[in-house]
C-alpha cells in the first residue's frame, strides 16, 4: 500500500499518523484497547490488515496492548537503535505502518511480547 505522505495525513488522526508513519510512541496507559476483552481481531489502523487475534492478547502490565503471537506473515521486523540499545521493531507487512516492539519476556507458548501502540490498531469484534 503506497500512499503519499499527504494522503496518510488525510487518512489518519494526528496521533495515528505520528505512530504509524513517524514511528512515534503513544503515552502508556492511554489506549482504549487496554481494557478490550471481547473476542475479535486487531487490525492495522492504516490498512486494516489482520495483525493479532484476541486469543493472543494478555495484560503485560506495561500500559500498551500486548500479544504473545502475531498472525503469521502479517508483520515485518527490523532492528531499532533509537534508545541506544538494539530492539526488534515491527511494522504492518502491507502498509509498513509502525506498530511497536517485540520482546522475549512474554508468556508461553511463544515467550514473546508484542508491545503494540493502541492507536496503531483497530479492534474488529467477532
Amino acid at each position: 500500500m503506497n500512499l503519499s505522505d499527504a494522503e496518510w495525513k488525510r487518512r489518519l488522526s494526528p496521533q495515528a499518523y505520528n505512530v504509524l508513519r513517524q514511528e512515534g510512541t503513544e503515552r502508556p496507559g492511554s489506549s482504549r484497547l487496554l481494557d478490550e476483552k471481547r473476542p475479535g481481531t486487531y487490525v492495522c489502523a492504516g490498512c486494516d490488515l489482520d495483525l493479532f487475534s484476541s486469543d493472543t492478547k494478555y495484560d503485560s502490565g506495561t500500559g500498551w496492548p500486548s500479544f504473545w503471537k502475531a498472525i503469521p506473515g502479517h508483520i515485518k521486523t527490523k532492528t531499532d537503535y533509537k534508545i541506544g540499545v538494539p530492539r526488534t521493531e515491527y511494522h504492518c507487512a502491507r502498509c509498513g505502518g509502525h506498530q511497536g516492539h517485540v520482546f522475549d519476556d512474554g508468556p508461553r507458548p511463544t515467550g514473546k511480547r508484542y508491545c503494540n501502540n493502541g492507536v496503531a490498531l483497530k479492534f474488529i469484534p467477532a
